[in-house]
């Protein structure tokens, strides 16, 4: 059964959602003491606001501009002001009372500080996740499915219960090197170095989650953005990947460029792969890849398992989105 076209699972799901959602709420943040009640909350039910407020909010978006790393498959990124308070005020004859400004963007659905991949970015042999035709999927420019083929694999279409989720960090750059320091260039990320992560967090994943891989990259993003961009990156293999697909994972993520390890090349069977893991988790798996997060201060504060939040903007037929997302954690005294 395509998970994608069933709707059946989806409520399913959102139904499970709903109460994990309460449950990863108050894992994040302490128990509401007797007397704090909302004055608007009467209900005496789970009081989701009270609880959710006091939880620290960790912030997994870098900031995002025009000298922000950008894979080089990807097109470039534009920014400008089309509209300013100096040529606005006075556009209504309102004696100059108001101005406003606006601006014109220009960038992919794989630009942003994090960015999600649409399970229709990515295909294997002409097929997009579930069978479907690549080519007939993007026959028409205005967008994945505005032929009336895969519409279903495209940004707009991320389901509603991933977008509040339990998160679980692999923090391998601390567990290899022993402190914040990232991992070297091109060090491969394996199925053992996030069996291991887990192990030393005391986490263990759980079908459905959200999982993110930390390789430290995140502090280069601003600091050294040519270093970030550059043609080697730590990142998982094939073989993390198959880890991820074992444990069930929905989405799945780190703090670099391309998520996978750089140069994202590896010869299976005796063919060269480009982006092998992109294919083997999203083309075959459906499984959705964030990229360019900051986990940096979730690093720090040793948060191996939250409550995360990442929606996406709903473009219909967008083949990825621009993210800000954030985890909730417990406070510590």
């Amino acid at each position: 059964m395509n998970r994608f076209d069933s709707a059946t699972r989806r409520s399913g799901w959102a139904v499970r959602a709903a109460v994990f959602i309460v449950t990863c709420a108050a894992l994040a943040a302490p128990a509401v003491q007797a007397g704090e009640r909302d004055e608007h909350d009467r209900s005496g039910g789970p009081e989701l606001w009270n609880v959710a407020r006091k939880a620290r909010v960790i912030d997994l978006s870098h900031t995002w501009d025009a000298s922000s790393p950008i894979a080089s498959v990807n097109p470039p990124y534009a920014f400008t002001l089309s509209a300013t308070h100096a040529n606005t005020r006075g556009a209504f004859n309102d004696g100059g009372q108001l101005s406003f400004t606006a601006e014109i963007m220009q960038w992919s659905g794989q630009h942003g500080a994090p960015s999600i991949d649409a399970i229709g970015h990515i295909g294997r042999d002409g097929k997009l996740f579930g069978g479907v035709d690549a080519a007939a999927a993007t026959a028409d420019l205005s967008g994945l499915g505005a032929s009336g083929v895969g519409a279903h694999l495209a940004i707009d279409q991320f389901p509603n219960e991933l977008m509040v989720n339990r998160g679980v960090l692999l923090d391998v750059a601390r567990m290899v090197q022993g402190d914040s320091t990232p991992l070297p260039p091109a060090f491969e990320i394996t199925a053992r170095h996030l069996e291991e992560a887990a192990q030393k967090q005391r986490v263990k994943l759980r079908p459905g989650d959200t999982v993110f891989i930390r390789t430290g990259w995140g502090a280069y993003f601003s600091a050294q953005p040519a270093l970030y961009a550059g043609g080697s990156s730590p990142g998982p293999g094939l073989d993390a990947a198959e880890f991820l697909i074992r444990h069930g994972a929905r989405v799945v993520g780190d703090d670099t460029l391309t998520f996978e390890q750089r140069p994202p090349i590896a010869t299976v069977n005796g063919k060269l792969q480009v982006f092998p893991v992109h294919m083997r988790l999203i083309a075959d798996s459906g499984i959705f890849i964030i990229e360019n997060l900051d986990l940096e201060e979730l690093s720090a504060a040793r948060a191996y398992e939250f409550t995360v939040v990442t929606p996406p903007l709903k473009v219909r037929g967008g083949t990825g989105s621009a993210l800000r997302a954030f985890a909730l954690v417990r406070q510590r005294d």
